[in-house]
C-alpha cells in the first residue's frame, strides 16, 4: 500500500523543499508542481510533492489519519 502525506512547505532550496507534518521534517522535490511557495500545503509521496492542497483539505486529511490510528 502506498501512502501520500499532506505536509506544509517551510523552506525552499531550489528544486527541493523542506516540508513538515506533525513535527516531522523531510526534504521533497518540488519539480512536479508550479509555483510552490512557503506555507503551501502539498501531498508528498516517494520524496516528491505531487499535488497542492488547501489548508482545510490538509487538516481534514490529517484528522482522518489520526482517526485511523485508533482503529488498529
Amino acid at each position: 500500500m502506498c501512502l501520500a502525506v499532506p505536509m506544509k512547505v517551510v523552506e525552499i532550496k531550489g528544486d527541493m523543499a523542506v516540508v513538515e507534518s506533525s513535527g516531522l521534517r523531510r526534504e521533497a522535490g518540488i519539480t512536479l508542481l508550479d509555483k510552490v511557495k512557503l506555507g503551501d500545503w502539498v501531498i508528498v509521496h516517494a520524496g516528491f510533492a505531487i499535488s497542492k492542497l488547501t489548508r482545510k483539505q490538509a487538516r481534514d486529511t490529517l484528522a482522518l489519519f489520526e482517526e485511523m490510528k485508533g482503529l488498529g
